[in-house]
């Protein structure tokens, strides 16, 4: 993979909080069309990675790129290639899910018709008959799936989601897992912090697993099946590697 350009990467990045050290040395790249899924316990670096792709930390040394560009130098034009999907996606509860939708397009400058919006939303799986209900009734997943519409209108190039599955049930989290292989294949480069194995595995291209800052470990999705997944996450985790 390392002779396809990347759309996102990470080049000898180094982040620091005050006495500590969240990323140690981190490269990482993710080509147009791929899913990779950074797994790794609390405290490894995962979402240190992800809010420094979004801009939020500022590297210590080393630097991040989305498409060429660092988010220190054009943060705006980065931004406009990034879509970002949190555990908790926040939305407004007084608004319908259609509402939702064309209020956070039009902030990022996107205009989409009510058609538009509804196919969206039927795109990413939510059902018709929730469009113009409240959000405050919907489940997580229905939330995640208004998320993955907004991403969608955006017309992004790298998607970061950060530990998307969490409190999903087992339905709901299949269900998202079609969508962001959907989305790869529609050209994303998407970036998946996670403690979900089942689903890194289901959905994944490449898998990194982060320790203390550092990748420990990176291979192809395709090339481990999932208790061997499991016995190096685990072997990792408990310092046996």
């Amino acid at each position: 993979m390392s002779s396809i350009t990347p759309v996102l990467e990470a080049r000898n990045l180094v982040v620091n909080y005050k006495n500590h050290r969240a990323i140690d040395g981190l490269n990482l790249s993710v080509p147009a069309g791929t899913v990779y899924a950074l797994l790794g316990g609390n405290g490894a670096g995962k979402t240190s990675t992800i809010s420094t792709f979004l801009g939020f930390n500022k590297p210590t040394s080393g630097n991040v790129y989305i498409d060429g560009e660092s988010p220190d130098e054009n943060p705006a034009g980065v931004r406009a290639k990034l879509a970002y999907l949190p555990e908790n996606v926040a939305l407004y509860d007084y608004m319908s899910g259609l509402e939702n939708l064309t209020f956070f397009c039009a902030l990022a400058g996107i205009q989409v018709t009510r058609q538009q919006a509804y196919e969206q939303l039927l795109n990413t799986g939510l059902q018709a008959d929730a469009h113009d209900r409240r959000v405050s009734t919907y489940s997580k997943g229905m939330r995640q799936k208004v998320g993955l519409a907004i991403a969608s209108a955006k017309h992004a190039k790298v998607m970061l989601l950060d530990e998307p599955t969490s409190g999903l049930d087992p339905s709901a989290a299949n269900d998202f897992a079609k969508q962001i292989r959907a989305a790869a294949d529609s050209g994303l480069a998407i970036l998946m912090a996670t403690h979900d194995l089942f689903n890194a595995k289901q959905v994944a291209d490449r898998i990194g697993i982060m320790k203390a800052g550092r990748l420990v470990e990176e291979f192809d999705a395709h090339t481990v099946a999932h208790d061997e997944l499991e016995q190096k996450y685990l072997a990792h985790a408990r310092g046996l590697q």
